[in-house]
């Protein structure tokens, strides 16, 4: 049912440059350089629970900052699921999970419906692991959810390790989208909206 769901992605700016290549189909297998350690480690884990093949490599300006390559990273990865998704027709569409990460508990839910919105209850400033900003992690879930036309929902229930914190994110993230676009074999070919398009 359905052909291959890949898609490749490049970005080229001023601040940064970016190619990407992903299989929603995959076994979550990766390979990530972003000249940012942590950051590298977290799509990296992301991959995995998602089941998602990542090839990605980007280089910034992090002498500057590091927001530039999170937040363009975000950008490029969401649109790679909007193209590799297609049009959609028979995917399950919603996704939600909940991830426990030792003391921090995670939960996401996404709507992959063409209308793009963040909510973002994560606790400010939780922090930096090493020189990474935790807070971060934000603005990587924002561009996401702004180029994948998801909605997207992201709830810290509790937890303080900064460490713990975003990697409870990105594994919940990456399980949560696998579920929405898992093909619903119940619905081969159709769109999973009652409007007949999703927007």
């Amino acid at each position: 049912m359905g052909g291959e769901r890949i898609a490749e992605v490049e970005r080229k700016t001023r601040e940064t440059d970016i190619a990407l290549r992903l299989a929603l189909d995959g076994k979550g297998e990766s390979s990530v350089a972003t000249g940012i350690p942590f950051f590298d480690h977290m799509l990296t884990l992301f991959s995995r629970h998602g089941l998602i093949d990542l090839n990605l490599r980007a280089k910034g300006d992090i002498e500057v900052d590091y927001h530039h390559t999170v937040e363009d990273v975000g950008l490029v990865l969401g649109e790679a699921f909007k193209r590799a998704l297609g049009d959609k027709k028979g995917i399950r569409r919603y996704g939600f999970f909940l991830l426990p990460m030792d003391e921090c508990l995670a939960g996401i839910a996404v709507d992959l419906s063409n209308r793009p919105f963040l909510v973002y209850r994560v606790p400010p400033a939780p922090g930096y692991v090493r020189d990474f900003n935790v807070a971060l992690v934000r603005e990587f879930f924002q561009a996401f959810a702004n180029a994948a036309g998801a909605n997207l929902h992201a709830e810290l229930k509790y937890g303080d390790e900064p460490h713990h914190v975003a990697e409870s994110l990105f594994k919940c993230l990456g399980r949560a989208l696998d579920q929405a676009c898992e093909r619903d074999p119940r619905m081969p070919g159709e769109l999973p909206s009652t409007k007949g398009m999703l927007t």
